[in-house]
């Protein structure tokens, strides 16, 4: 995929969009792009019926710049009551990566985005411990401490907000940060924040869900990947994994387990938020896989 405006055969384009729904929606998209010499290479849509919003993800080759497709698309979108997004197809998205002591998250991102193309750039890592600079620094990644505790959280969260500003942030992964966000925090990177949750949500929130779910006799465990809001572990979920087990396992052997699946989990919501597949449906999210 093209990551620059600057290519023989074009821009590869990818364009998101949501609205009321009503007839004629696909037709005006396809017509403009059409009319710019766009070739769609990939488009999905879907409909509401609850919340009564269209929704399309289209990918599109055309030599048309930012500044030709940005005045049409701005007119239709007035038309349509729309709320759109362009942005080149490919292009890695700049992520600051939160942690506290676990390390297999971070470890996987790092990894993919090295050898498996997961479309980000990790610009930093920021952790309430130091246990994850020695990995940071192998992947060659920017590492900052930034202590937490009751007294400094209001000021470890402005330290945050400043990194965002300073990096040019655009997503904000928490990969196993074990401190909860302050509403205004939440309210400030909603919709630009992943957190990947160490169970199957809505069961075993708070502390020790696999032991919790360990008491229960559960035969699957599973991790939720969803994005950040002022209501804990309540966002709108992305992505959720599974692995079955039985009455064998202990908890030790569920923890194991659960890391690889919480890895998996947040893996692909971190690639389809990044690849512009996630858009917000209310408490909900549709994912154009």
């Amino acid at each position: 995929m093209a990551t620059t405006d600057d290519t023989a055969s074009g821009t590869h384009w990818v364009l998101t969009l949501s609205c009321p729904d009503r007839p004629g929606i696909v037709h005006a998209v396809a017509g403009l792009l059409a009319e710019h010499g766009g070739n769609i290479t990939e488009s999905q849509q879907f409909g509401d019926a609850l919340s009564g919003l269209f929704f399309m993800r289209v990918q599109v080759t055309s030599a048309a710049s930012r500044a030709e497709l940005e005045g049409p698309l701005t007119e239709l979108a007035q038309r349509f009551s729309m709320d759109w997004e362009l942005d080149v197809s490919g292009r890695p998205v700049r992520t600051l990566v939160l942690g506290s002591t676990a390390a297999h998250c971070l470890n996987d991102l790092a990894f993919r985005q090295r050898s498996e193309k997961l479309p980000i750039e990790i610009v930093a890592v920021v952790s309430n411990h130091t246990v994850l600079a020695e990995l940071a620094a192998f992947y060659g990644i920017d590492f900052h401490h930034v202590p937490v505790t009751a007294a400094t959280k209001p000021a470890a969260e402005a330290r945050l907000l400043e990194l965002v500003e300073e990096l040019d942030v655009e997503l904000v992964v928490l990969a196993r940060y074990m401190q909860i966000l302050s509403p205004d925090l939440c309210a400030r990177l909603a919709g630009r924040a992943i957190n990947i949750h160490h169970s199957f949500l809505p069961s075993f929130k708070g502390a020790r869900p696999y032991a919790q779910a360990h008491d229960r006799g559960v035969k699957l465990i599973g991790a939720t990947a969803h994005y950040v809001t002022g209501d804990l572990d309540e966002g709108p979920i992305i992505e959720q994994d599974v692995e079955r087990v039985d009455h064998t396992r202990t908890v030790e052997d569920l923890v194991a387990l659960g890391q690889d699946v919480e890895r998996r989990a947040l893996a692909r919501a971190v690639r389809w938020h990044a690849e512009h597949r996630v858009l917000l449906d209310g408490h909900r999210t549709i994912v154009f896989r």
